[in-house]
């Protein structure tokens, strides 16, 4: 793994190499390296360790995704903010299985970082709201279940909500 300033200065370098082989007429070779350079651009923005990460995750395996996420020693230096965010998400729900004080902690930097999909920032907030029910601080659970349901617009969250809901009732 590239220090996210390397991949850029990478990618320029390609880039440059990409120009002087158009100049010398050699448009396949350019091309070539104008896409190789686009890889580094994507890499730039999307860790490469963090979607490997993400795809242990959707098989449920987190030793494997604590495994990926492991290999960044220096996520402030290797990833941009957002990334920070994903990364602090997916301790976040590591966490969740066996230290809620952790999870709390991971959760609130990743929101702090930002997420860029809605439904990561929604299902981050309904973690820390059933984390809050968990330590019975009833008023901040319901006030993040209402932002978690704000933010919820495809209703990919409605039954969890509800059933969080349901248990705050108990309280």
């Amino acid at each position: 793994m590239f220090n996210k300033n390397l991949k850029l200065i990478i990618a320029a370098l390609i880039i440059g190499y990409a120009v002087y082989q158009f100049t010398e007429g050699n448009i396949g070779n350019g091309i070539f390296l104008i896409l190789l350079a686009l890889v580094f651009i994507f890499l730039y923005f999307r860790n490469e360790m963090i979607l490997l990460a993400f795809l242990r995750m959707r098989k449920q395996d987190f030793e494997g995704t604590a495994k990926w996420l492991n290999k960044i020693k220096n996520p402030e230096a290797a990833l941009i903010r957002k990334q920070q965010g994903y990364y602090n998400y997916l301790h976040g729900i590591m966490a969740s299985q066996t230290n809620l004080t952790h999870a709390e902690k991971y959760f609130k930097k990743a929101l702090k970082l930002g997420l860029s999909m809605n439904y990561d920032v929604a299902m981050a907030k309904l973690s820390l709201a059933g984390i809050a029910m968990q330590k019975r601080r009833k008023r901040e659970a319901t006030l993040l279940l209402n932002e978690a349901k704000k933010l919820d617009k495809q209703n990919m969250l409605a039954e969890q909500i509800k059933m969080m809901q349901q248990q705050m009732k108990r309280i």
